[in-house]
């Protein structure tokens, strides 16, 4: 029987001398270690291996399973029974000493950190691990060497003899870490092998808490931070609080899975600290940066218009109102104000805010503002409340004007062209301004249109009619067919919707005065002046006289 290739043997070994046959000398490398440890024998007159039952080395008693035999070298493991002393080697009938060997136990000195979260890398440090893992085939018939935390198994990263870096698996819970090296010894006849089984070294306790994340990493003052883990409690302890760069922040919402939390008005670049139970733990490092408004369009526009304004750092946008902690000042004093009177906030990015011009809206700056306050010692706010402005530049409201319109009267489909000024962009809906679309569908409840989903509107006669193409100079629409005339008889126009009055309407919201969207919708009307429709594009009386028998 032959094994696997020859090792090379490292220049330090140590020398030991042994009487077998013609061998004057031979050495033992490494001379000491663990059970498993992989030992080379060398020397001169080992002779020819025959079988397992002849060919035997043996650890105090223990045999070893003989992975490589030559006339000169002698490859084997240290059995897992192994104990301090000679080594023997026999072939056949004659039995020799070749030397001795230390057995070594496995030992943990220390485990660095000794708190982790899942998912974190730890270093464990001590004696006598040896120089690999093994191979990275769990089912090889030597085994591989493990690290277990409370009885799972730890992802290995880096294995030496004296140091071993492992990742805390997601399952891992709090208790102690052993080392365990694997050892294949062989079975009664010499032959591979034994289940394989493992030296235990002894154990080191690793506390493993829940991890935490918050999210944004980075933002301005006022912006709203959320912690998110588990077993917070389902209130803020006497002592709870969290900090950014050891300035404490006003706690908005504190329930057993979330923190809610403003960076404060004198926070400072730094770790993101949370303390409870008399403890503080650092969650991670948060950037404090300040908000830049750049450009904006449009400069002008009536009332709903949309208004794009681009910058940075402008963080995550908090509606107003009622908390647990009572009122939200940082929430109430953060959004967008157009002459003054808060704008409704379509979409806030951290680089882009989309507003909408409110109902009652006066010309003006347009200001991004952000309440920023410093905490009481219990975590409400607040000692002290200051609200922070980014001035973008002003914006004038215009109202929407008619100067002309053409023809005054007109058959059925015809198209009507409006001309004036300040009629702003058209907009098919605006469903996505009302935030409880979002939040309804989100609980996955069910959500009517109402009648807020236009903003603008053309009527003739007090029919809406399509809206052809709209511009800021100009309108085209076609006069309405739905009801224009009595279904089944060509007699039954209605007179009343003959003649009438051209208008175009413009809606929007205001904001309510706890910063929340928002109060019923409002809207101006702007007449343009009579209009007749005429009784022409009707069906012709085939079509009415085949319609009304059918009917």
């Amino acid at each position: 029987m032959k094994y696997i290739m020859r090792l090379s043997l490292v220049s330090a070994s140590v020398l030991l001398t042994f009487h077998m046959g013609s061998v004057a000398q031979g050495e033992i490398f490494p001379a000491e270690g663990p059970p498993g440890t992989t030992v080379t024998i060398s020397g001169e007159g080992f002779g020819d291996f025959k079988n397992t039952q002849d060919n035997r080395v043996e650890f105090q008693g223990a045999s070893a399973l003989i992975q490589s035999w030559e006339p000169d070298f002698i490859l084997v493991k240290v059995p897992l029974k192994a104990t301090s002393g000679p080594v023997i080697v026999m072939n056949g009938g004659t039995t020799h000493e070749a030397g001795t060997f230390a057995l070594q136990t496995v030992k943990i000195t220390a485990i660095a950190p000794s708190t982790v979260e899942a998912g974190s890398l730890v270093t464990i440090t001590g004696e006598n691990f040896g120089n690999t893992a093994g191979s990275r085939d769990p089912n090889t018939m030597f085994g591989v060497n493990q690290v277990l935390i409370n009885g799972i198994r730890a992802e290995v990263r880096r294995w030496r003899p004296n140091k071993i870096e492992v990742q805390i698996p997601a399952n891992a819970m709090t208790g102690d870490v052993q080392v365990r090296l694997a050892s294949s010894d062989p079975l009664p006849d010499g032959s591979c092998c034994a289940p394989v089984d493992y030296v235990v070294s002894n154990s080191k306790p690793l506390t493993v808490i829940p991890p935490i994340a918050y999210d944004p990493q980075m933002g301005p003052i006022g912006s709203k931070v959320v912690l998110s883990g588990q077993s917070f409690g389902t209130a803020a302890p006497k002592d709870g609080r969290v900090s950014f760069g050891g300035k404490p922040a006003s706690i908005a919402q504190w329930s057993d899975r979330t923190i809610v939390v403003h960076v404060p008005l004198n926070a400072e670049p730094g770790p993101l600290v949370l303390h409870r139970d008399g403890q503080d733990r650092t969650i991670g490092s948060f950037d404090v940066v300040a908000t830049e408004v750049g450009e904006y369009f449009p400069k002008k526009g009536p009332i709903g218009t949309l208004i794009i304004i681009r910058g940075k750092n402008f963080g995550i946008h908090s509606e107003g109102g009622d908390t647990a902690y009572a009122f939200d000042f940082e929430a109430a004093n953060n959004g967008v104000t157009i002459g003054g009177v808060p704008g409704v906030i379509h979409r806030w990015l951290d680089d882009q805010i989309d507003v909408w011009v409110p109902f009652s809206a006066q010309s003006g700056p347009i200001v991004v503002k952000r309440g920023g306050g410093i905490p009481r010692a219990d975590g409400t706010c607040c000692e002290r409340k200051e609200v922070v402005k980014y001035m973008a530049g002003e914006f004038t409201v215009v109202r929407p004007k008619i100067d002309d319109y053409s023809p005054k009267e007109g058959g059925l489909d015809e198209v009507v062209t409006i001309k004036g000024s300040g009629f702003g962009e058209f907009l098919k809906i605006s469903e996505a301004t009302r935030l409880t679309l979002n939040q309804k569908a989100h609980s996955w409840q069910n959500y009517r249109l109402g009648e807020d989903i236009s903003r603008t509107e053309a009527f003739i006669n007090g029919l809406a009619v399509q809206v052809v193409s709209w511009t800021d100079t100009e309108i085209q629409v076609r006069i309405p067919r739905r009801q224009a005339f009595g279904i089944g008889n060509p007699e039954g126009f209605e007179t009343d919707l003959m003649n009438g009055t051209l208008l175009i309407k413009r809606g929007s919201w205001d904001m309510l005065e706890n910063g929340n969207c928002c109060k019923p919708k409002q809207w101006i009307t702007i007449v343009g002046g009579p209009f007749k429709i005429l009784r022409r594009g009707l069906p012709d009386t085939d079509y009415w006289n085949e319609k009304g028998r059918a009917q």
